[in-house]
């Protein structure tokens, strides 16, 4: 037997991967999160990989139609940079093998990423790593056991020797299954004892805070799909429960698992606490890629303890002039301008600062205070479509002040980021998990005006480096008492401070800087997880 040295080397898989805009394999933060670990593996030279899979036609491209509401297409693209890796494997999906070819992508300073690929001549079922998300259950569970099955065997035939696989989210957790399989049939070990060996080399990232939001499936689909891989419903049932959740068996095949948050790993303890033999969960608090988000003009200002507001100035008239490239609208870049970009859903309570029209709406018709929103729904979430119609709504009662910025990506995502004063988040505490959009906007000196929750309450210092809505409270009313917290600040110490003192809002940009760069950077968040997830002795068969 022998352990493994300090620096074990780790394949990580997750469904998604955002590395870049042109490169449409990404919905949102789990996959920017997921690239901005790929780049920080890059730039601190650890032994990292990753897999995902190829999504011909991407997540989805969503507009605004004639009628106000979203609309989503699917283009197919090309992605010629990609190297053939020449490696082919099999999955056995719904009685057929499918055919799964394997690329590498290096293009975006980024550690190997092997992705995964069903568009091969000959084969049954090619669109099941068509669209990202897409689809129901069946398309789901197809392209899990693509990504977690097909993972597996891609790597051993790669002849890649990994040491601790990562499950980013419970998407990959087939794997576990495929890898107790392997023990089972090649080393004729007891379910349970090629249980306990795979288990020493798995950890697992939780995201969902909310029992409801994790996945599950019901056996017979599981059955019907090919997912038992072999195992019996009793085997299964002990790794997932019935019906089958994903992120039960997550946490009980692995050795540990982490919450993206401190205040998330409290959440997710409880959320955990009466399941028979899961991991520990401990918090590691994500981090953004300095190099990707952070704008060089703000960062070099800062290091040589320049002015912030002019380079600030500039980020920011770029984001206006891109506005009115995309939408026509012309806003001021003297007036205060609020960001809020991230996913459509209802506990993000986007529409959250219209609550009290005769607050709001002087502030937004006298210029004084603009809004530009951004984000997109799942194609199959009508509620969320329904919030970013809303939105929409709002940009055409208030078109001077209120934008909608359609289609969002890394690219929108990067100049709200910077451009904008304030980035606004105000979710019902404690349904973030994390939230690194304000990470990145904290990183350039745009100041924070959130809810407590998430990583926030890491890195908030209210009045020095941003500021917080509400004291953490979580009761039924919370719509109620954050919305009023968030007005008194607002008026009371975000719009005085921008109009009457500048020196101390550049003071707070640079707080806000200091604060970020290093405890919410991509680059310590690897460094933890070498350090409190990868970096444990395991034993290994010579």
């Amino acid at each position: 037997m022998k352990k493994i040295a300090a620096q074990p080397k780790v394949a990580y898989f997750c469904m998604e991967f955002g590395l870049h805009e042109d490169f449409k394999i990404y919905s949102g933060g789990l996959g920017i999160l997921a690239g901005d670990i790929l780049k920080a593996a890059k730039d601190e030279k650890v032994p990292l990989i990753g897999v995902g899979i190829l999504w011909r036609q991407g997540y989805t491209t969503q507009i605004i139609g004639e009628n106000g509401k979203p609309v989503d297409c699917y283009p197919e693209y090309r992605y010629d940079f990609l190297e053939d890796t020449g490696v082919m494997v099999k999955v056995r999906i719904r009685g057929r093998q499918i055919k799964v070819k394997i690329w590498k992508c290096t293009k975006y300073d980024n550690v190997d990423l092997y992705l995964l690929d069903t568009n091969v001549p000959g084969n049954n079922d090619p669109f099941i790593t068509g669209q990202l998300y897409g689809w129901f259950s069946e398309e789901r569970i197809a392209q899990e056991m693509v990504l977690g099955i097909g993972g597996v065997r891609a790597l051993k035939a790669l002849g890649l020797d990994i040491d601790v696989y990562h499950f980013n989210d419970s998407h990959p957790v087939v794997a576990g299954i495929e890898m107790i399989r392997e023990w089972m049939d090649d080393q004729g070990l007891s379910f349970e004892e090629a249980w306990e060996r795979v288990r020493n080399t798995i950890v697992f990232t939780t995201h969902t805070p909310v029992v409801a939001g994790n996945e599950v499936h019901e056996h017979e689909l599981l059955n019907y799909m090919g997912a038992y891989n072999g195992l019996t419903y009793g085997q299964m049932l002990k790794i997932g429960g019935d019906p089958f959740s994903m992120t039960v068996a997550g946490l009980r095949l692995s050795r540990k698992a982490n919450a993206v948050a401190q205040l998330h790993g409290e959440t997710a303890r409880k959320m955990w606490k009466d399941v028979a033999g899961v991991s520990e969960i401990i918090a590691i608090t994500n981090g953004v890629h300095n190099g990707t988000w952070q704008d060089k003009r703000i960062i070099e200002a800062h290091s040589k303890k320049q002015d912030l507001w002019a380079p600030h100035m500039e980020a920011k008239k770029e984001l206006i002039e891109e506005v009115y490239k995309r939408n026509g609208v012309k806003l001021n870049a003297d007036a205060l301008l609020i960001g809020f970009a991230r996913r459509a859903a209802p506990y993000k309570r986007s529409d959250l600062i219209f609550t009290e029209k005769e607050i709001i709406e002087p502030l937004l018709k006298e210029g004084k205070l603009q809004i530009i929103f951004s984000g997109k729904a799942h194609p199959n979430d009508l509620v969320g479509k329904e919030i970013v119609s809303n939105l929409y709504k709002m940009s055409q009662i208030y078109p001077n002040s209120v934008v909608f910025l359609q289609n969002y990506d890394m690219k929108i995502g990067k100049l709200v980021t910077r451009g904008c004063d304030v980035w606004l988040n105000n979710p019902i505490r404690p349904m973030e998990a994390s939230g690194t959009s304000g990470m990145k906007a904290a990183m350039n000196g745009v100041l924070n005006l959130s809810v407590l929750d998430g990583w926030w309450p890491e890195g908030c210092e209210h009045g020095v480096t941003g500021w917080q809505i509400g004291d953490g409270y979580e009761g039924e009313d919370c719509d109620k008492v954050d919305v009023e917290s968030l007005y008194k600040v607002l008026l009371e110490e975000v719009l005085p401070i921008y109009y009457d003192n500048r020196k101390k809002w550049v003071e707070m940009m640079g707080a806000s800087i200091e604060m970020s760069r290093w405890q919410f950077s991509a680059a310590r968040m690897v460094q933890d997880y070498y350090k409190l997830m990868y970096s444990i002795d395991i034993k290994k068969s010579e």
